[in-house]
């Protein structure tokens, strides 16, 4: 079954561009693999532009515009129009500064923030500590119940698009429809659908978004996260760090900040040239590449994996997938519930199958659509069984 799946993949030939071997590698979703190009490209920055030309490359190899440049490349992966996507800082960085933006955004008489309840860590410790610098009330909520909660005092609100434990997809647009609806701002956190599934940030309405380019955009370890800013609000974006980067002129070494127009004003410091142009060369990997296939072949996968686990699971063993199994609500993750994650973790790793775990009691296996093959799918499913029946 597999093999005849592989040999109908139209994405089949994407995994060439890629440097895998036999492993079966399901954990795209927290690093992606090493696209082939990058080596060389990040050979060349190295000896050339930095040790040859030095101090020039921040003109002479564009350096300088990097930035918006690598922004520009995301931007269709995301459903952005040209000019609304900057690349640079950190995810938690750059949540910060979209939600203080967001905050700032909604003006006064609006005093509190609603944040995914069950977000990413680091998501739930930013929000806090924007309430706190801001006055502002951080209400965890729901994802689900959010459109009910928000309200006239609600500023912004802060989702994931993709539950990091669950795999669940939630309803972007929907959501964000709401958010205005209750006269806020929508905050989204794209690290586990931007590169997996379309996402389309202009047309559903986002207001700001951020994004990390080591998932499914296989950017490298710590490659910088983008942000999203739309259009309509770039005029009035007030950074809660303004650097010499969003300067409208920063070699004018002004006291002053004049916040640069349009995205740039986005940034904040010296970008990461080596990780940057790391990205930019693995997103060379998207030429000619359909979302629409992708987002199908992601979901034929985790439908075959669902299936074979469910055949390769021993009888009497309490484990499953608690990913939703409606389409519409799975992102490209499937998350598998089972006693001693921790445990049958190791052992997959050591038989060549490499996911995640999360404690107390799940293992996560992300399907990177560009890479990822039935067969891989298939092994991973037979494997859990044998892990999970003692064999």
């Amino acid at each position: 079954m597999a093999a005849s799946l592989d040999a109908a993949d139209p994405l089949r030939a994407l995994r060439a561009r890629f440097v895998l071997d036999d492993t079966v590698y399901l954990d795209g979703n927290s690093l992606g693999a090493l696209p082939r190009d990058v080596p060389e490209r990040l050979a060349d920055v190295l000896a050339r532009e930095w040790g040859e030309l030095r101090i020039r490359s921040w003109a002479e190899s564009g350096w300088w515009t990097a930035p918006e440049r690598v922004g520009e490349l995301i931007a269709p992966l995301v459903g952005a129009a040209p000019g609304q996507v900057v690349v640079g800082d950190s995810t938690s960085v750059n949540v910060f500064k979209a939600l203080v933006g967001a905050v700032r955004l909604a003006g006064p008489g609006r005093d509190e923030i609603l944040v995914d309840a069950a977000t990413f860590p680091t998501d739930g410790y930013v929000a806090a500590s924007v309430g706190r610098m801001t006055g502002h009330t951080v209400r965890p909520v729901p994802v689900a119940r959010m459109p009910a909660e928000a309200g006239p005092r609600t500023a912004a609100v802060l989702a994931n698009h993709v539950d990091y434990r669950t795999g669940e997809l939630y309803d972007l647009p929907a959501l964000t429809a709401a958010a205005h609806e209750a006269g806020a701002l929508a905050v989204w956190d794209l690290c586990h659908s931007a590169g997996a599934l379309p996402v389309e940030l202009d047309a559903w309405g986002a207001d700001l978004a951020v994004g990390c380019t080591y998932k499914y955009l296989n950017g490298g370890p710590g490659s910088p996260a983008f942000l999203y800013l739309r259009a309509a609000h770039q005029e009035r974006f007030d950074s809660p760090l303004p650097g010499w980067n969003s300067h409208a002129d920063p070699f004018a070494m002004e006291p002053r900040h004049t916040p640069a127009d349009g995205v740039a004003r986005g940034r904040v410091g010296t970008p990461e040239i080596l990780s940057l142009l790391a990205l930019e060369s693995a997103l060379g990997v998207w030429e000619g590449v359909d979302l629409a296939a992708v987002r199908a072949k992601s979901l034929a996968l985790t439908d075959f994996f669902i299936e074979r686990l469910a055949a390769e699971l021993p009888p009497g063993v309490d484990a499953g997938p608690i990913t939703p199994v409606e389409h519409a609500r799975r992102g490209s993750q499937v998350s598998v519930r089972c006693p001693d994650a921790k445990a049958a973790h190791a052992l997959l790793v050591s038989r060549g199958v490499v996911g995640d775990q999360r404690p107390p009691d799940l293992l996560r296996f992300g399907f990177t659509p560009l890479y990822t093959t039935f067969a891989d799918a298939e092994r991973a499913a037979w494997e859990l069984g044998r892990a999970l029946g003692g064999g």
